[in-house]
């Protein structure tokens, strides 16, 4: 079996070589998500987060906290099992999950059910207490993507209220 005719130069690999580069170089230009972690102290917030990281207590460099209501009640502290109501929101002001107005979510704090900015933002809390996290990649979900919305690298934003620590 011939694959060319006699005569006439071999065509077929140069262009299936020149497209191989293309496809390469144009991979390696997507502007897709990045492989590089979130850093909440340089994102630009939707106004309507009222994120101001500046006024914001730095734990780490991928978890800010702010509260908006401080507690009277128990402090929520590692082990401890707690309940919360918590609204969470992309960077761009998209909500993407919310319990307030329905079951509390019931969790033993530090036992790794939830982000690790979830499980170190909330301690210290008082029942009865509203606080703001701002947690980085690094402390959520890292490169990966969660649901339809969340991005890999992605920076979240919460409203966590504590509703009980036992």
């Amino acid at each position: 079996m011939q694959l060319r005719r006699p005569g006439r130069p071999h065509r077929v690999l140069p262009r299936i070589a020149s497209g191989l580069l293309l496809a390469l170089a144009t991979a390696c230009l997507d502007s897709g998500p990045s492989n590089t972690p979130s850093n909440p102290a340089t994102e630009t917030y939707a106004p309507s987060l009222g994120v101001n990281i500046s006024q914001m207590t730095r734990l780490s460099d991928a978890l800010y906290i702010q509260d908006l209501a401080v507690g009277t009640g128990a402090t929520a502290g590692v082990g401890k099992a707690i309940t919360v109501t918590s609204t969470g929101w992309l960077v761009n002001g998209t909500q993407f999950d919310s319990n307030v107005g329905k079951a509390p979510y019931p969790l033993v704090l530090g036992a790794r059910q939830v982000i690790d900015g979830w499980d170190a933002g909330i301690v210290g809390m008082h029942v009865g207490g509203k606080r703001l996290l701002v947690i980085g990649s690094d402390l959520a979900y890292g490169p990966n993507q969660k649901g339809p919305l969340i991005s890999p690298n992605s920076t979240l934003v919460f409203t966590v209220q504590l509703l009980s620590a036992q």
